[in-house]
């Protein structure tokens, strides 16, 4: 017998097979609530039909005790004798019957007849003072209790000591039979578990990013708290990451419950997408690693207004293709913070079907504040008064999820700054290795960051991973300026920004001469490509300065670069 305490702790499949069990007829379409409900009433029918079952029992056997006690005693007899007579009767388990309550049942059976209402049953210990009675009629006489412990069916107690209306007395006990279902062996519901016990399971959709733990089970990180551990984190059970291939740093979305008594986590119950598609599609992908990667051959387009200048010059002298791996080398106070900004949403509103992540390392918090509220864009931020290990881990988190929509075909930005900055957290959460380079960096700290930058690239047959990150140099410390010739000749694409450019209010300060991308002919037209030879090679005489001042005069007039190539031939 289940309460409905242990019901609604079940689970539906659970409950399905205790209804089969009852033979609960379409019980695969009802409900969850309805199915407890559905189970308790057939308990509740079950058990009274064993009770009624016992009772024809229980009263068969005394209808054969008492013809024997007419057998035996035929004529009236004393009251002593009959007390003696009636022992082998109260051999089945029960107390020594009295004379009193065996006389007075032939008395109690014609006004049952009479009303024929039945209180609920409770036994009672009778003592009554009346004298015995005998009958002719066998037929008539049904002795249903021979002992003192006399059922509420045989006997009702009036509220009062009233001997002379048994109607009244019927009546004052009528109310009683609401309280039957309970004592019979029926259910009650409580009111306020019906109304507080709402069923969740599969009606909240969550999404986040799967972390792994080294015991096969993982968690879903929220993008609120930068994918680090929180309340919002949803457990994944190790056979559902064996049985759709899940890795750390797959996007999952799908139906989640409600942490039960004495859990801590949501718990996931239905992947409805991994990654932007089907679970179907992404269990039999290509791992990250044995991609085969390209040159990019695909540009981006980054100019949107004709007074957007910044983005102009890089669209013609720095073009950026999926799959670039660019470093933007920059000097403290130089705008490379807005230049990201503005590459940013120009890759926004150029190409919305690219994913795009801003990760900010070691930054103020007030820019990453800034930067939430003015890029289109997923920011990842882990500012410079946490910890070296955090900016590790979210660097991480954030490397992996761009992996894993790669090899879902997807196209992923990456704008990070900065790469200086990330290094230095490494070296910093690196063991000791013995090993100590020029300005105190560790041998073994430099390969994190350099997987995470080199893993840009173009895939074949879909999918890239285009990264831009920030390296800081002049800032006067030997450890930056190691990490900058670690990373000078891992990327294809260099654009440099000139400090006394921006001493001087000349923004862009770009050093155009010192910029450039590695096979940019894949990316620029044969003819634009040309006018922009023939342009460098003006413009290799001229001091930063004069070459900004002079690309900023001509531009001012034109609403393209193909425009502004065009006036330059003339």
């Amino acid at each position: 017998m289940y309460d409905i305490l242990q019901l609604n702790d079940m689970l539906v499949p659970e409950l399905l097979d205790i209804a089969e069990k009852l033979d609960i007829p379409n019980s695969k379409k009802l409900d969850k609530q309805s199915l407890i409900y559905k189970i308790l009433d057939k308990q509740a029918v079950i058990a009274s039909e064993d009770k009624e079952n016992g009772d024809e029992k229980k009263s068969r056997k005394r209808k054969v005790v008492s013809s024997k006690k007419e057998e035996s005693a035929p004529t009236p007899a004393p009251a002593e004798p009959a007390a003696s007579e009636e022992k082998p009767a109260a051999k089945r388990g029960r107390k020594t019957a009295e004379p009193a309550p065996a006389a007075a049942a032939p008395k109690k059976v014609s006004k049952q007849e009479e009303q024929p209402t039945t209180p609920p049953k409770r036994k009672l210990d009778l003592d009554l003072d009346i004298p015995s009675l005998t009958f002719d009629d066998d037929d008539d006489i049904v002795l249903p209790a021979l002992s003192d412990e006399v059922e509420e069916d045989d006997i009702v107690l009036p509220e009062e000591d009233n001997d002379d209306d048994f109607v009244t007395v019927q009546e004052t006990t009528m109310p009683a039979p609401k309280q039957q279902p309970a004592r019979d062996g029926g259910h009650k519901y409580p009111k306020k578990q019906e109304v507080f016990n709402i069923e969740f399971d599969g009606i909240i959709i969550s999404e986040g990013v799967l972390e792994m733990m080294p015991d096969g089970y993982g968690f879903l990180r929220s993008s609120d708290y930068n994918y680090l551990s929180s309340p919002d984190d949803i457990y994944v059970s190790p056979s559902q990451i064996k049985l759709f291939g899940l890795k750390t740093g797959d996007t999952v979305r799908g139906a989640v419950r409600p942490p039960k008594e004495g859990e801590k986590y949501f718990a996931l119950l239905k992947v409805e997408s991994i990654n932007g598609k089907s679970p179907e599609e992404v269990r039999d992908r290509v791992p990250f690693d044995y991609l085969t990667p390209l040159f990019p051959f695909e540009k981006l387009t980054l100019t949107t207004t004709s007074n957007n200048y910044s983005t102009r010059i890089m669209d013609m002298f720095t073009p950026i293709g999926k799959g670039q791996r660019g470093l933007i080398v920059a000097q403290p106070k130089v705008g490379k913070t807005m230049l990201l900004k503005e590459v940013a949403n120009a890759i926004a509103t150029n190409h919305p079907d690219i994913y795009l992540m801003v990760v900010l390392i070691d930054e103020r918090p007030e820019e990453v504040t800034d930067m939430e509220r003015s890029v289109k864009a997923e920011v990842i931020a882990s500012t410079f008064d946490e910890p070296a290990e955090k900016h590790v881990k979210v660097s991480a988190i954030a490397l992996q999820k761009a992996k894993r929509l790669v090899e879902c075909g997807h196209d992923v930005v990456i704008l990070l700054d900065s790469i200086t900055r990330l290094a230095r957290a490494h070296n910093t959460v690196a063991p000791a290795s013995g090993k100590v380079l020029s300005g105190g960096v560790e041998a073994n700290a430099m390969q994190k960051p350099k997987q995470f930058f080199g893993a840009a690239r173009k895939i074949e047959n879909g999918g890239s991973l285009t990264i831009l990150a920030t390296a800081l140099i002049d800032t006067g410390s030997k450890m930056d300026e190691v990490i900058f010739e670690e990373f000078k000749g891992t990327g294809n694409m260099e654009l440099a920004l000139d400090r006394r450019l921006a001493n001087r209010r000349i923004f862009p300060a770009i050093d155009v001469t010192a910029s450039s991308t590695r096979r940019d002919d894949l990316l620029l037209e044969k003819e634009m490509l040309s006018r922009i030879y023939i342009l460098r090679n003006h413009l290799a005489d001229m001091n930063t300065e004069e070459t900004m001042n002079f690309m900023l005069q001509h531009m001012r007039g034109t609403r393209n670069n193909e425009e502004f190539l065009i006036s330059m031939s003339r």
